[in-house]
């Protein structure tokens, strides 16, 4: 018996990384599992086999609101109403301020801030029909204490700690909780980006993050992917609005 027995969950950004830990951590622990992605290829395909029987997939870029509607609707339809969602989806470019397009900061924009917008909205009216239902957005310890040439990633992470605690007194009052998760380095796909704009082999910039972490190493996906699932079972109605920090100690803080 797990802790989210029968629960129907959606995960954004599930293709790979913590997404793709947080929806088998979630079907190991009883949920019925969602997994969205941009597109749906073979990094999709692993994913669902992974996270095993009975998980769907739901590809759709949450930057479209309309199409974020119809892939909560598709969910629903085939799973049932959604009682948790896990707002994961990211991109990341790593340039200076000066040197990155215009594009490139809105694209972030509307995949790591506004298209949660998209699928919150979406999936809020059937958690109220429910009277329950919990949300769990992951943000970044570079939306905490910011990080160069990372202005448009941190400043949108930062802004998702803050929609944590504006929709957390908001909702808690329905019997919806929305809380937070802020890694810090992660050993994820995404770690190839900061290799790339630093010139190092991937390997090499493991071992630069790891210098600075107090437990001597950088995290797994699949410890975040634990927080993330304490956060969606019904024990951690505590930690409304709040962000827990999964980071090896890297930076203490109360945000």
């Amino acid at each position: 018996m797990g802790t989210l027995d029968g629960v129907v969950a959606l995960v954004t950004g599930a293709a790979q990384g913590i997404g793709k830990a947080t929806a088998v951590r979630l079907a190991k622990d009883g949920a019925r599992v969602a997994l969205n992605a941009r597109v749906d290829d073979e990094r999709l395909v692993a994913a669902l086999a992974a996270t095993g029987p009975g998980a769907v997939a739901a590809p759709c870029d949450i930057a479209d609101w309309d199409a974020s509607l119809r892939m909560v609707q598709q969910v629903q339809e085939e799973l049932g109403p959604i009682e948790v969602l896990v707002a994961n989806a990211a991109r990341m470019t790593m340039k200076p301020f000066l040197e990155q397009e215009p594009a490139e900061w809105w694209e972030q924009v509307n995949v790591n801030l506004t298209g949660h917008l998209g699928v919150i909205s979406a999936v809020l009216p059937g958690m109220r029909k429910l009277g329950r239902g919990r949300i769990v957005i992951v943000s970044s310890y570079w939306g905490v204490i910011g990080w160069e040439n990372a202005t448009g990633y941190g400043c949108t992470k930062s802004g998702l700690i803050a929609l944590t605690r504006s929709l957390g007194r908001e909702l808690a009052p329905a019997g919806i909780y929305v809380s937070a998760v802020a890694p810090g380095v992660i050993d994820t796909p995404q770690l190839e980006v900061d290799a790339k704009a630093a010139g190092l082999p991937i390997e090499e910039m493991h071992k630069i993050y790891a210098k600075g972490i107090p437990a001597g190493r950088i995290g797994r996906a699949d410890e975040v992917a634990a927080t993330i699932s304490f956060l969606a079972s019904g024990t951690a109605a505590a930690y409304v609005g709040q962000t827990l920090h999964p980071n090896g100690g890297e930076i203490r803080c109360s945000m």
